[in-house]
């Protein structure tokens, strides 16, 4: 079976587009056509449905893809481990992070790491840190530099880099804003604004609300901390943010017995071989 069809196939299913997946595996959207069209010949079974514009798996497609998924992991883990024999460190490197640690916490490591090691080539997505873990965890990612789970993942091995202490958050014209103190319980008479609950921070918030029997109003839900910010500045609502993120628009509130922090650090598979590239971003991390 060819691997170059079985890749083919993988991008299209992932991204439910032809054209997308052409740009992603940087051919023309003929050539990924005529990828999936061998392959579909060579099982004697269709693949894909397409109606007008939409691309959805067949019974057949929603058969072969985890097991062309694990195909293509356990190829792209063999060439890491005979490549790595050489030490060099080179290659691609793929990996996720969050918006809020990309623009705040991981630029002088890359920039180093860019400057010492130009021969490789950095292949970077943004994205919730819940989906970045799914993705190491799949196999699609080497690394995950991410809010990291408060609870552990069991194929997943974490490193925590920076402790990141987190503050209950109004604008400075919030009715709670003048109080040098305030109960949880009365801050749940307010609406906030967080993550969405499938969230790690969100998960942070609810289990404190939860220890004491309280819920959590949550008047708007974004997963861009800077958007929270903006929205928790004009007055919306509360919110939980890095304190790294306060500014004079903002007044942190002193929340009796209530001391929250979150740990962003690195995300990799136990089980599958890290490239040197991985390895050297890794130990400049930590």
């Amino acid at each position: 079976m060819n691997i170059a069809a079985l890749k083919a196939f993988a991008a299209v299913a992932d991204s439910g587009s032809f054209s997308v997946a052409a740009e992603h595996l940087f051919l023309t959207q003929p050539a990924i056509s005529k990828r999936i069209a061998a392959l579909e010949s060579e099982l004697d079974a269709k693949l894909f449905d397409r109606i007008g514009r939409t691309i959805s798996l067949t019974e057949a497609g929603r058969a072969l893809l985890p097991r062309a998924q694990n195909i293509l992991v356990e190829l792209e883990d063999s060439v890491r481990a005979i490549s790595n024999l050489t030490g060099e460190i080179h290659g691609t490197l793929r990996f996720a992070t969050s918006h809020h640690i990309g623009l705040h916490r991981l630029p002088p490591a890359l920039k180093s790491f860019t400057q010492a090691y130009p021969q490789v080539r950095l292949d970077i997505r943004f994205m919730d840190s819940e989906e970045a873990c799914m993705a190491v965890e799949h196999g699609e990612l080497e690394l995950g530099i991410v809010t990291l789970p408060p609870t552990p993942l069991p194929n997943l091995t974490t490193r925590v880099v920076w402790q990141d202490p987190l503050g209950i958050v109004v604008s400075s014209h919030h009715p709670l804003a003048a109080r040098t103190r305030v109960k949880l319980s009365e801050l749940a008479q307010h609406p906030a604004i967080l993550p969405a609950a499938n969230t790690y921070t969100r998960q942070i918030a609810e289990r404190a609300f939860e220890a004491l029997g309280l819920k959590l109003d949550v008047a708007l839900s974004t997963n861009y901390l800077e958007t929270i910010k903006m929205l928790t500045t004009v007055g919306i609502g509360w919110s939980l943010l890095p304190i790294t993120m306060l500014d004079s628009r903002t007044r942190q509130l002193s929340v009796r017995g209530l001391s929250l922090e979150r740990s962003l650090g690195i995300v990799y598979h136990r089980e599958r071989t890290l490239s040197n590239a991985a390895r050297e971003l890794i130990r400049q991390l930590s």
